[in-house]
């Protein structure tokens, strides 16, 4: 199914060429850390020229790309940061035309790589899911989805980029008259999105477990009508979590370190607020669980709009869990541009 690729972690120990890690942070820490499992070596860190002050990353000092290029005649350039900025993503773009570019894609949330392990594992899932989908754009989204995890090459997300335009007015067509349930809602700018292809609505109900963010979405929607907010975290029961007490986009519900805050279930939204014809659901990996919670929910088929990419496998498991709870759903999944593979969303009608 995957050609004659190596995945990209066999491809990055095999080369004979110098390993340069690009970035820093969470994503490039991962990237170490399966790099040393795997006895691969890295040879050196770089980042864009802005962002260098030749400081120290795990033992490497941080060094432009032209102190590598003067150092070595050629490297393999290991991408570990993400981004949605068009002018950040060209220049990715222009460094994979100088270099051998590979992403070695390790997952927001959770352990598990794409390799040929992962590809045994998951071989019945992929297929399940794959057959699942509703139209050749899903499914050729879903192929190169694939194909870029486990060879971690940008030719492969090149190819299936659309908008988010193509997916609201092609696939969710918003009436004036939904009632919206915005999960994981962060300050309100995907209010604004479900604002901005509607020209009115019946209820817009918006979930933050977050309060310092929660708190910015009280006051950015204040002037809309019939709008309520709940400063909780979304699982698949009624309990409690933690999370993190930062006010950043990724407020992780765990069991052991932030702030304690109360859990609900979809179906306990339901049952508060009534139907919803409209989900959107971006939560920082409980995407599962959230489903676990919202048997009752999905049986009313309400349209959804949810994020696939926080573990690698959630692209096609989610999809199982969907067509499980309410196989009437018809199925689609799209990749909006941003690098890695982040904004993947699967899309129900």
């Amino acid at each position: 199914m995957l050609d004659n690729n190596l995945c990209v972690w066999d491809a990055l120990k095999a080369s004979d060429k110098p390993i340069i890690l690009y970035g820093m942070g969470n994503g490039a820490d991962k990237v170490l850390d399966e790099f040393n499992k795997r006895k691969i070596v890295c040879s050196g860190v770089m980042a864009s020229d802005d962002f260098v002050r030749y400081q120290n990353f795990r033992g490497f000092t941080v060094k432009k790309m032209s102190d590598f290029e003067q150092e070595f005649s050629d490297f393999n350039v290991a991408l570990c940061f993400a981004s949605s900025l068009s002018d950040v993503m060209d220049y990715i773009k222009g460094v994979a035309n100088r270099h051998n570019l590979l992403v070695p894609n390790v997952p927001v949330y959770g352990e598990e790589v794409v390799d040929d392990d992962f590809l045994y594992k998951y071989k019945e899932n992929i297929r399940t899911a794959y057959s699942l989908l509703s139209d050749d754009k899903s499914k050729e989204v879903f192929e190169n989805t694939l194909y870029f995890l486990y060879s971690g090459k940008l030719s492969y997300l090149n190819k299936i980029e659309s908008s988010k335009d193509e997916a609201f007015n092609n696939i969710l067509k918003l009436s004036d008259n939904e009632q919206y349930l915005d999960l994981g809602a962060y300050r309100g700018d995907t209010v604004d999105e479900f604002l901005h292809y509607t020209n009115g609505y019946r209820k817009i109900v918006a979930v933050e477990p977050n309060l310092k963010n929660h708190n910015k979405l009280i006051e950015h929607c204040t002037a809309l009508h019939d709008f309520y907010s709940e400063n909780v975290g979304i699982s698949d029961s009624v309990s409690s979590a933690f999370v993190s007490k930062g006010g950043g986009r990724q407020s992780v519900l765990n069991d052991t370190n932030g702030v304690e805050i109360r859990t609900v279930n979809l179906d306990t939204l339901k049952d508060r607020y009534g139907d919803f014809t409209y989900i959107k659901a971006d939560i920082e990996g409980m995407e599962h669980k959230m489903l676990l919670g919202a048997i009752n929910t999905l049986k009313t088929k309400p349209k959804l709009n949810i994020a696939a990419y926080h573990t690698n496998s959630d692209f096609f498991t989610l999809i199982e869990k969907i067509h499980s709870i309410n196989s009437e759903y018809k199925i689609h999944l799209r990749k909006h541009p941003y690098i890695p593979c982040w904004d993947l969303n699967i899309y129900c009608i």
